[in-house]
């Protein structure tokens, strides 16, 4: 699925127009993206949590070659899916809590 296809999908579901569902996922998306470049971390209850993560240097090799290069250091996004969004992918049903 991409995003036209997400697009679609939202403005039916929600019985909205096309627009308003691109500018609602472009929102929601954008929103995130800030905030996770900022270093904070944004969860979705039953959905997952969007993170940044730092990843150390490295030394890795030239697969042609098998040469050694530096890589740097730096830092990357990281989404970890939620209990319910698992139970769904797994095709269970999520356990509830007591």
């Amino acid at each position: 699925m991409n995003k036209s296809e997400l697009i679609e999908i939202t403005a039916k579901e929600a019985d909205i127009s096309k627009a308003a569902a691109e500018k609602a996922l472009s929102a929601v998306m954008a929103a995130i993206v800030k905030a996770v470049s900022k270093g904070d971390s944004v969860t979705l209850v039953g959905f997952g949590s969007f993170k940044s993560s730092k990843r150390a240097a490295r030394v890795g090799r030239n697969p042609q070659t098998g040469k050694e290069l530096k890589i740097a250091a730096t830092t990357v996004p990281r989404f970890t899916a939620g209990a319910t969004f698992k139970a769904a992918v797994a095709g269970k049903k999520a356990a509830k809590k007591k």
